[in-house]
């Protein structure tokens, strides 16, 4: 069955990432996606709980984790041009010490709402003791509200 004959429109596939191997495969996912629908994938890179308030209290080197977070877009946007894909990138805090109500989940599903997502693809990480497990405490939360179709990975 050819895109247009589909019953699924899709335009914009929306993956949140962390850097961890999980959010990478969620990506590779929503590459493919992307390119079966002939559509554009907007990446947000979610930063952890532990990231945020370091940088909050300007306890960390905020250079090294523009450098790491950057390093590993570009890393998905090589892997979504070598299949024909457009991918745009942004990155937002997990966490607010101001405003109670931002989590990972919320604020995956505010940005989809935010850029037009049609399509959510969502890593199913394994819950561990780890500060960059800010994904796996979010995919709960985007199954049940997402008003878009999720594929968890």
């Amino acid at each position: 069955m050819a895109p247009e004959d589909a019953p699924l429109s899709v335009e914009t596939v929306l993956v949140p990432v962390d850097g961890t191997e999980e959010a990478t495969e969620a990506a590779e996912y929503a590459i493919a996606v992307a390119d079966r629908y002939d559509a554009d994938v907007a990446a947000v890179y979610v930063l952890a709980e532990a990231v945020t308030r370091a940088i909050e209290r300007d306890a960390v080197d905020h250079d090294a984790v523009a450098e790491e977070t950057k390093s590993y877009l570009d890393g998905l946007a090589e892997t979504a041009s070598a299949a024909g894909v457009s991918l745009d990138a942004t990155v937002a805090y997990g966490f607010s010490q101001t405003k109670k109500t931002q989590h990972p989940g919320s604020v995956i599903l505010d940005t989809a709402d935010e850029i037009g997502a049609d399509f959510l693809v969502i890593p199913r990480e394994d819950q561990r003791e780890d500060e960059r497990d800010t994904l796996a405490k979010a995919a709960e939360y985007v199954l049940l509200y997402a008003s878009q179709p999720v594929l968890s990975v």
